[in-house]
């Protein structure tokens, strides 16, 4: 909304917030506004008036219950393109990320949140990543593996972090291979000795490159039911192209079963498949192929010591 766009923040908050309480509650009072944001009766009514300006069509002051409620005729006028981030507070909330008082919500619709929990990530740990990625630097950590190896420390180089199904990475350069790995975050549990990387983020290539994902329906799904994938995954002519680095695409496969070759699961249980799976998988190998070769290089020229 152009005259919105050229609104001051603090007052462009306030009229999210009235747009917030309308869309979530369907009402709120002049006395929602003063409470929350500390302002006066004044300010907060000039801010209804300003809101009203914009959008008149979309509230009512009801003088029986003396609250402006939400019309029939509603659109919202500053949240709309930013709802996901409201559901994904209520997701916070469940799962103990954020405290109610922290949003807008004066109350929670009933919501249920399915997942297996995982701890909250270490703040001293997070805040020795974000230096040494910022800082291009070389840490020593304690990790756990999944290979089963000791836990022991590790000299890792950070350069990057990554989120993928609700767990976040670490894109590194590994001391230890001389190559670029990722680390779950969560599975450190000790930052150690740093100092200086000898490596250059520019040679991972699997993380610099990026590569078209093509994703259609699964043939095997009746035609009613491949419409319906398509309209989920908000594909076009049939196809949903998502770019994406090269060293990503193993999630994004891994979590959809992309990875798997058509026919081995039933089309319920692979509703969408990879249609150039074979071309991103040797993409893949040849970018990490390039980046061990450049680092070889590297260490043999001394650079790495």
């Amino acid at each position: 909304m152009d005259e919105g766009e050229k609104l001051r923040w603090g007052v462009r908050r306030r009229l999210e917030f009235i747009d917030f309480r309308l869309f979530w509650a369907s009402r709120f009072n002049r006395s929602d506004m003063v409470d929350t944001f500390g302002i006066s009766a004044q300010q907060a009514s000039a801010d209804i008036s300003q809101y009203e300006k914009i959008a008149p069509m979309n509230l009512a002051y009801d003088r029986v219950e003396k609250a402006y409620k939400r019309t029939g005729d509603f659109k919202p006028a500053f949240i709309g393109e930013t709802v996901e981030r409201y559901l994904l507070q209520l997701v916070a909330i469940e799962n103990r990320w954020m405290r109610q008082e922290d949003t807008w919500f004066d109350s929670i619709p009933p919501v249920e949140v399915v997942t297996l929990g995982r701890p909250p990530t270490d703040p001293a740990i997070l805040l020795r990543v974000l230096d040494a990625v910022r800082n291009r630097l070389e840490i020593s950590v304690t990790y756990s593996s999944l290979t089963g190896s000791e836990r022991r420390p590790r000299d890792i180089a950070p350069h990057a972090l990554a989120h993928s199904a609700g767990r976040w990475y670490l894109r590194c350069w590994s001391r230890e291979h001389n190559d670029f790995r990722d680390y779950n975050l969560n599975r450190i549990s000790s930052v150690g000795a740093q100092r200086a990387s000898p490596v250059d983020p520019a040679l991972d290539f699997e993380w610099i490159h990026r590569i078209n994902l093509v994703i259609v329906p699964n043939p095997g799904l009746t035609p009613e039911r491949q419409a319906a994938v398509a309209a989920e995954h908000a594909m076009s002519g049939g196809r949903l192209i998502r770019p994406c680095r090269l060293s990503l695409s193993f999630y994004l496969m891994n979590e959809y079963n992309l990875d798997v070759e058509l026919g081995v699961l039933k089309p319920e249980k692979q509703q969408i498949v990879l249609q150039n799976r074979d071309e991103v998988t040797q993409a893949r190998a040849a970018a990490r192929q390039m980046a061990i070769e450049a680092l070889a290089r590297a260490q043999a020229s001394g650079s790495i010591n």
